[in-house]
């Protein structure tokens, strides 16, 4: 897999990249990760609603061929794209999923943090009141509510075109929280966004950049 660090880059340019490389490419093209952090903006998915976009203001909102809803990308926030070829890496989409979900939340743990699982919600999440805990999830969450004493770390969202993918995963390190006010993440009105400031860690683009790296490559391997 070869790795790219795009830096500071527009969404709407790298989007565009991602589509032409996926539509050029071919059985003998190598895979890529693209890494990079993205200046302000919300993306739609294509099961986004115009509701859950509530106050953008002067973000751009651009629509996108992803699955999953609105989210917001800015500077603080580390965004890997893997360009990976399904069919030669010898997994289903579900599995493909299960695996940038699994990157993340070993990338958390090498920062302290316990990240979690929601079922029927993608990304990752961290308990609000101790994201160190190790204990698992178990149970009904309080009020039947999923996403209590919970918040989102990380958002996921992919497209797969002729068995290759494209878009991927956020994860949030030391960013500006407030546009998330401005939106329903991912759909759910009120979910809590936080990042690992937030959460007390005191880390790094760079740091965080480098080990979802290094854990997206081992994990993507072909089986």
């Amino acid at each position: 897999m070869i790795v790219r660090d795009l830096g500071l880059a527009p969404y709407v340019d790298t989007y565009a990249a991602m589509r032409a490389f996926t539509e050029a490419r071919h059985d003998d093209t190598p895979d890529e990760l693209w890494l990079c952090e993205h200046p302000p903006v919300y993306t739609q998915g294509l099961a986004g609603k115009p509701e859950h976009v509530l106050a953008p203001g002067d973000i751009p909102v651009v629509a996108t061929n992803r699955g999953g809803q609105v989210t917001y990308h800015g500077p603080g926030q580390v965004v890997a794209y893997p360009l990976l070829d399904l069919r030669r890496a010898g997994y289903f989409v579900k599995e493909y999923v299960h695996r940038l979900e699994e990157a993340v939340i070993r990338t958390l743990a090498a920062f302290g943090v316990t990240g979690h699982r929601v079922a029927g919600a993608p990304g990752i999440y961290v308990r609000l009141d101790d994201p160190f805990a190790h204990a698992a999830l178990a149970g009904p969450r309080p009020g039947r509510d999923p996403f209590a004493g919970l918040g989102k770390i990380s958002a996921l969202g992919i497209k797969v075109h002729r068995h290759c993918t494209y878009h991927g995963v956020a994860l949030n390190v030391a960013m500006d929280l407030s546009p998330f006010s401005r939106i329903n993440p991912c759909g759910y009105a009120g979910l809590a966004t936080v990042d690992l400031a937030t959460i007390g860690v005191a880390a790094s683009c760079a740091d965080v950049r480098d080990e979802l790296a290094q854990q997206l490559q081992r994990l993507l391997a072909p089986r």
